[in-house]
């Protein structure tokens, strides 16, 4: 009777809910007998699975060997810390392991930048055991991945194909596959949590799907997979304040990820289409400001002259909303949506211009490196010397992850105890002036230099704030 009793309302809970369901949903349908209920994903994993591997580097830094007497305090006021007796260097090994993902047959695997960066040595060792040595693709620090190739001679391995991250939806169940904390390949479940999610310091793009699926260090690299067996996802990052899973991971789009991959097989290199405009996120004050219903969208804030968004007619002002009928409701999303895109087409952007929604065809070109680089060191009785500069462009800019609309001279590199290191000059430092005269070219900068005398009063852009050094001389 009571086995009758739980049934009967089991199923009756189940007629309810699939009937509040609308029909577009009731194609992904609750299970509807205890048969269905004892269903495993391990059909799912003996597909997946073996296409994910575990990605192992190594790296040999130097280390100075140094007295223990000279860690005291007393020691090093006398002696100093460039002295260092009975010294020299050692040489250390590093090791590191993460995993990686199958996604062509001849051998093509994706994972991440961070777990291959300044590696000596890679090895991947497939799901049977079997270890190969890696070589690197392409490495792209901006999306955080990185692109491998191993010779299986004519063997075709097992991958997984990429599926559309747009047509995840939250609350879709997904796998994680990797190796957390070096135990061995294991698999945990979970669902989509959230999609879009901002998360910073991860890459440049902070457009990522979000999972409760445990991932712990070492999954970097692995698989998000969906239920249909193909790959959603690359794992990432995770927030935890303990070092374990708190439930919140995030994984880079398959979307980017294909991306990523296209550009390795065909340049070797990232190159992303550049709108040539900049903007800032439409918050509820720019909403109310501009009679928008929602807050949603990226304010227009320049646009450079000539450049794809300028010749498309986009102006100051325009609110985009959606790239390719996909809605971009902040900054990070028209950065995604641009970057997955490839040069050489066009792109339809949709913006609100006050109470009017226009359609705009951009052409998707790289960024252009005008004015030349010219990279130079500096010399001479200058406070700048001992400075690597070079002219911004917007290529340059979009290489170095700034504002592809900044323009001048920046500093790329600083020589250790030149007189630019001793007055505070740092990598990414804008020359702005040199003693109230305007710094715009490299040029400019050698032929200020050569005839000011000091003092010199030195203007920098540093974290979009102007400071100022003045030096006597």
């Amino acid at each position: 009777m009571r086995q009758m009793t739980i049934r009967t309302i089991s199923t009756v809970l189940l007629v309810v809910f699939a009937l509040a369901l609308p029909a577009a949903a009731q194609s992904v349908r609750v299970p509807q007998s205890r048969a269905e209920m004892q269903l495993s994903f391990a059909p799912l994993v003996r597909k997946a699975a073996p296409a994910v591997v575990n990605v192992y580097t190594r790296r040999v830094v130097q280390t100075q060997r140094i007295s223990p007497l000279f860690n005291d305090p007393f020691f090093r006021r006398f002696f100093g810390d460039q002295f260092v007796p009975g010294g020299g260097t050692r040489s250390r090994v590093q090791n590191s392991l993460g995993s990686g993902v199958i996604v062509q047959a001849d051998g093509l695997i994706v994972t991440n930048h961070h777990v291959i960066d300044k590696a000596d040595e890679i090895t991947v060792v497939l799901h049977d055991r079997r270890e190969f040595d890696a070589e690197v693709v392409l490495s792209d620090e901006k999306t955080d991945l990185a692109v491998l190739r191993i010779r299986s001679g004519r063997e075709r391995l097992p991958f997984l194909e990429l599926r559309d991250s747009d047509s995840l939806e939250v609350g879709d169940l997904v796998l994680a596959i990797g190796n957390p904390f070096g135990v061995g390949q294991t698999v945990t479940s979970g669902i989509v949590s959230a999609l879009a999610r901002t998360a910073n310091g991860i890459n440049d793009f902070g457009f990522f799907i979000q999972t409760d699926a445990a991932i712990n260090p070492g999954n970097s690299g692995g698989a998000l997979v969906g239920l249909d067996g193909r790959l959603a996802g690359i794992n990432t990052a995770i927030y935890s304040r303990s070092g374990g899973s708190s439930g919140i991971g995030f994984a880079i789009p398959s979307n980017m990820v294909a991306a990523v991959v296209a550009s390795a097989i065909s340049d070797g290199k990232v190159i992303r289409p550049w709108l040539g405009a900049t903007g800032q996120t439409v918050d509820a004050d720019i909403a109310r400001s501009l009679d928008l219903r929602i807050p949603s969208g990226v304010l227009v804030n320049s646009v450079h002259r000539g450049g794809p968004a300028d010749r498309a007619g986009l102006t100051v002002g325009d609110v985009i909303v959606a790239v390719n009928g996909k809605e971009v409701p902040d900054v990070n999303a028209l950065r995604f949506r641009i970057a997955t895109l490839k040069t050489g087409g066009t792109a339809k952007i949709e913006v609100m211009r006050r109470i009017t929604r226009l359609s705009l065809s951009v052409p998707l070109q790289a960024a252009p490196e005008i004015p030349p680089r010219d990279v130079s060191v500096i010399a001479g009785q200058t406070p700048y010397a001992g400075a690597e500069v070079a002219n911004l462009s917007p290529a340059l800019a979009d290489e170095l992850g700034l504002d592809t609309e900044e323009k001048g001279v920046i500093v790329l590199r600083v020589q250790r105890g030149a007189p630019a290191n001793r007055i505070g000059l740092q990598p990414g430092d804008v020359l702005v002036r040199l003693n109230g005269r305007p710094i715009d070219t490299v040029a400019t900068l050698k032929s200020l230099v050569t005839r000011a005398p000091p003092p010199w009063r030195i203007e920098v852009k540093r974290g979009g704030r102007v400071l100022q050094i003045v030096i006597r001389g």
